[in-house]
């Protein structure tokens, strides 16, 4: 779930950059607990990172922060700014950079002025840091309904994917659903039609209707794993897990019966629209933003887990619950039992 950056916070926003350029001369000024980001999403390029993320612009457009060690992070670079009457106009959410084919592009979310609709668009730079150019007919997404958070996959064959969200308002019922298409090359379109992966319900862990924010990830072990987001059933944003099958995107996906990450025992505080990168160092990380709203004086934030690949599953480092303890030890017979179903039915 996505909120709208307030005039106040622009202007604290804009007042906060102006007074740290009068005086601060470091160029890493920024701690990552004092920045106001959502769907927080880190690209690792050339010894540095880049994290994008809703609410890093300074006004319509997208930014982005850098960092040496995700800790310390510079003032906010705008890398994408509409032009002047562009059907681009807000609900800018979500952008990702992906490095592919020697050049890095944008998966960001705007909503249009001609249609209404959100939709997920892609541009393209030499640089991180942009400038970066909108290479496809505006949304790439279907354009008659509200499609968010468009994420880049790359299947076993070497075929891009582009995975994001039908979002719940645009459903009769309701309820999301997760998506893919099958991309051009040059990454500037669908050359296939839309499947439905699977929908927001009848997941244990969930009561919610949201599909948020989809990253994929193979396991050591060959599993092709997606991270996702919807309200868990014991409150507040969290983080599912689900498996495809027969490893492919379009495999029936098995879901985990409960929530990777969410408040509780383990953790403080909500949090979610997750994403999977590997520190300078090696170290599996996991990226969210938390909490999913302002909460005893925090504000959403990115905030980053050490994640251990098991072969087979992923597990966040000093996540310890009753829960997660059976599940972990029985996910397997849970699993051939799931797909056993899918072949009968």
């Amino acid at each position: 779930m996505k909120k709208f950056v307030s005039a106040v916070t622009l202007f604290a926003f804009i007042f906060s950059c102006v007074c740290f350029n009068s005086y601060a001369s470091e160029e890493y000024p920024f701690k990552a607990e004092d920045g106001h980001v959502r769907d927080p999403y880190v690209l690792v390029h050339d010894g540095k990172y880049y994290l994008y993320g809703t609410c890093l612009s300074n006004g319509n457009g997208y930014g982005c922060v850098v960092s040496e060690n995700l800790e310390d992070w510079s003032f906010p670079v705008q890398v994408y700014t509409p032009a002047e009457g562009s059907d681009e106009i807000a609900d800018f959410w979500a952008p990702e950079c992906h490095y592919y084919g020697g050049n890095f592009y944008l998966f960001a979310t705007y909503r249009s002025q001609a249609s209404g609709k959100r939709g997920t668009a892609i541009y393209k730079s030499s640089s991180p840091l942009g400038p970066f150019v909108m290479i496809s007919d505006g949304h790439v997404t279907p354009k008659e309904i509200d499609c968010i958070d468009g994420t880049l996959y790359i299947d076993r064959q070497g075929q891009p994917w582009m995975v994001y969200v039908n979002e719940w308002t645009s459903s009769p019922d309701e309820v999301g659903e997760m998506a893919a298409a099958k991309l051009s090359d040059d990454l500037s379109r669908f050359i296939s039609e839309p499947i439905v992966l699977f929908r927001a319900k009848n997941h244990l862990w969930t009561t919610g209707r949201v599909t948020d924010g989809p990253c994929l990830y193979r396991t050591e072990n060959g599993r092709l794993i997606m991270l996702w987001s919807n309200f868990s059933k014991s409150g507040g944003y969290a983080v599912g897990l689900a498996v495809s099958d027969n490893g492919e995107i379009y495999g029936n996906w098995i879901h985990y019966p409960e929530a990777f990450y969410e408040r509780g025992s383990s953790f403080k505080y909500d949090g979610g629209h997750p994403m999977l990168f590997y520190t300078l160092d090696g170290k599996l990380m996991m990226s969210i933003h938390s909490p999913n709203g302002e909460t005893d004086g925090v504000i959403e934030t990115a905030r980053f887990l050490a994640v251990n690949d098991t072969g087979d599953m992923l597990e966040i480092e000093g996540k310890y619950t009753f829960g997660d303890i059976f599940y972990r030890m029985f996910f397997e017979v849970y699993y051939t039992l799931i797909k056993f179903w899918y072949k009968i039915f």
